[in-house]
């Protein structure tokens, strides 16, 4: 479960987390009658996941700066503090629920769809107010942002008038009555303010949301965002209730670790959570279903690419996740049979082998597991084919990888700090 939010070294990133934990964790014991909706809004602004794009490292999570990268070019996230001149300190609640429900800033200027407002709109009107009193109540921090960084024309925000004419229509969340309220709620946090899909769901060529593959994976900046439908197979259908719950509170399971971007959205969100919340995104995700395509029958175990990647694998990659693919119970992550090894799409796969990977620390789990970098020693050749050995072995089934794909990612994230 992977999503792409880069940018920030992973030292870097520990300190915000601990900073994003202060901020935005679990809501303080205050006074209710002069706190209560300050103390939920800081408890949805943290399962709206706001610190991981709006931390610019300015001496508050949330002063922005954070270069965003998208397909287009990079854009630079806002500072959401009550800063007057360079904050949303002259913003008012109406302000503020417009820039969510229908993606325009003060005054009619239009937001990128970076902001996921495309999401964002479903959430009430309540929670938004709820928000922003939240964000009135923060210190204010000066941090000017230069919020023109995509090249000509697309700096041109008039152009989204025609894109959201294509793409957006404000609406608001309607549960469905036929489902549990435990359903619905679930539905309200990954389609709503969790918005999971502006990482998880394909993207036409204009940047837009793809809904009739919602959830089902989406390769963004560089890491592939796996499916996270009920699809047995590639997605999560074989995970139970409880095994998503621990996922997202922890970062980890027996299955998985979050690792990657993933790490932030459990550091900063999931892990913070309640409870509730979190088994209700668990019930909407197992619940909602989807059938995916039809396993592809493996590579034979003499293809000699399978020869060559079990020979890479015996060498490098046994000693942890062992001779059958089980790995460590919540340490090292299993290969055999899981869902983030038989993705279509091998980038995260491939970005692991190359560069090596931390997984989440969180309160209940604080020790990151790490795997090292393998790109210093292996060859293209040899990367394509141990991520090829390790999607169709012990079960697994996908399709081959080229050495092209091996040497496009290496070029592609070369300068990149392993996560």
């Amino acid at each position: 479960m992977d999503t792409a939010r880069r940018g920030v070294p992973h030292g870097t990133r520990l300190a915000a987390l601990a900073l994003g934990a202060l901020l935005l964790g679990s809501p303080a014991q205050a006074d209710p009658d002069n706190y209560t909706q300050i103390e939920r809004g800081r408890y949805l602004a943290t399962v709206g996941d706001c610190i991981a794009c709006h931390n610019g490292n300015q001496g508050s999570p949330l002063a922005g700066g954070r270069g965003i990268e998208t397909p287009f070019g990079t854009i630079m996230s806002a500072n959401i503090t009550p800063d007057d001149e360079t904050g949303i300190g002259r913003w008012t609640a109406d302000d503020f629920y417009r820039a969510m429900h229908e993606g325009k800033r003060p005054y009619g200027t239009r937001l990128y769809p970076a902001f996921p407002y495309t999401y964002y709109t479903r959430v009430t009107r309540e929670d938004s107010d709820a928000i922003f009193a939240f964000l009135r109540s923060l210190e204010p921090v000066r941090n000017p942002v230069d919020r023109s960084t995509l090249p000509f024309p697309l700096d041109i925000r008039l152009a989204m008038l025609g894109w959201n004419m294509l793409f957006f229509t404000p609406q608001t969340f309607e549960p469905d009555p036929g489902r549990s309220a435990e359903f619905n709620r679930g539905a309200y946090l990954v389609e709503g303010l969790g918005h999971c899909g502006a990482c998880h769901t394909p993207m036409n060529m204009l940047g837009a949301s793809r809904d009739s593959v919602a959830l089902q994976g989406n390769q963004i900046q560089s890491w592939f965002a796996p499916n996270i439908t009920g699809d047995p197979r590639t997605g999560i259908g074989g995970w139970s209730v409880e095994e998503i719950v621990e996922y997202l509170r922890t970062g980890r399971n027996a299955r998985s670790t979050a690792s990657g971007p993933m790490a932030e959205v459990v550091g900063y969100s999931t892990s913070l959570m309640t409870e509730a919340d979190l088994r209700a995104i668990a019930v909407y995700l197992r619940e909602r279903g989807s059938a995916g395509p039809a396993a592809p029958a493996p590579l034979a175990a003499d293809d000699s690419r399978m020869r060559a990647g079990e020979a890479v694998y015996v060498d490098n990659c046994m000693a942890c996740h062992t001779r059958a693919g089980v790995g460590v119970d919540r340490m090292f992550p299993r290969l055999a049979g899981s869902q983030v090894v038989q993705q279509e799409d091998p980038t995260t796969l491939l970005r692991v082998v190359l560069t090596g990977v931390r997984g989440a620390s969180t309160a209940e789990a604080p020790t990151a597991p790490a795997m090292p970098a393998f790109g210093w020693r292996l060859s293209d050749e040899q990367v394509a084919a141990v991520v090829t050995y390790i999607r169709n072995t012990w079960g697994n089934a996908a399709p081959a990888v080229a050495a092209d794909a091996a040497q496009s990612l290496r070029d592609t994230v070369r300068d990149q700090p392993a996560d």
